[in-house]
């Protein structure tokens, strides 16, 4: 087992009050939770989902099944769409991280727990520092970083619990796929989680669909290209059922935040 996990836990075992943790149904926060359990017992652990109008459905019920089977309680946290995330400003990540941890905070306090960590890792601290700040702001810890802890460490630990997670892709909000400063519409949302699940459901693995108002701009890791384009039709045709009047291959293939790239 990495030295660092191990650290991690013994850290953890001084916690006092019980552990809430910001739970997602995602490889990083289902191994923070499994930490959590080894440290404190699992009579001590909370796990809160956090439930938003742009977030992808299967997470939710991922997030179920996972904390089922770790044996802990589960709270679903509804949260509206903040106002000034309406247009989709270029620091949503900043304004949703900050409102959700105020929700859950409030409910991990009235539920008798006293700290509440976040499961971002150390190569989270390179690519989300305005998410990071909301956390910082708000209190709320970040294991993880602070243990030196990155995404390959996660994933060879999770393997080595055997937790369900630990090939998990990683997923983002859907907000991710629509450009900045322009109003979301809960149908352009519905139909990008549509769209990629179509995608997924056809074996296409590290996808997304990134929506450029009537255009569906596909990226998927650059070996599934060519097998993307031989069935080209049957994808035009279901992406054009949803509404998409255009679709096109990005030919740079999947990458983090494209979204957030000059032009985008």
């Amino acid at each position: 087992m990495d030295a660092r996990y191990e650290a991690l836990v013994d850290r953890l075992r001084g916690a006092g009050g019980g552990i809430a943790i910001a739970f997602s149904g995602g490889v990083d926060s289902a191994l923070l939770l499994a930490c959590a359990r080894e440290a404190v017992g699992p009579e001590k652990v909370l796990a809160l989902t956090a439930v938003t109008p742009y977030m992808v459905r299967q997470e939710i019920g991922d997030a179920v099944a996972v904390a089922a089977e770790l044996g802990l309680r589960h709270e679903l946290v509804e949260m509206d769409m903040p106002s000034s995330m309406e247009d989709n400003p270029p620091d949503r990540c900043y304004r949703c991280k900050h409102r959700m941890y105020q929700l859950l905070m409030e409910r991990a306090r009235l539920l008798g727990h006293d700290t509440v960590l976040d499961a971002s890792n150390l190569d989270d601290a390179e690519q989300s520092r305005p998410a990071l700040q909301a956390l910082r702001e708000l209190g709320i810890g970040t294991p993880f970083i602070q243990q030196g802890i990155d995404k390959e460490a996660v994933r060879a630990v999770s393997q080595a619990l055997d937790l369900p997670t630990w090939r998990k892709p990683s997923n983002a909000c859907l907000l991710t796929r629509l450009p900045h400063n322009r109003p979301v519409s809960m149908r352009e949302l519905q139909r990008v989680e549509e769209a990629e699940r179509l995608l997924q459901d056809m074996t296409f693995e590290s996808v997304r669909v990134r929506s450029h108002g009537s255009l569906a701009r596909i990226e998927v890791a650059p070996s599934q290209r060519e097998r993307l384009m031989q069935r080209a039709d049957e994808i035009g045709k279901a992406l054009q059922g949803l509404g998409f009047r255009y679709a096109c291959l990005d030919l740079f293939g999947y990458r983090h935040g494209s979204m957030d790239e000059p032009g985008a």
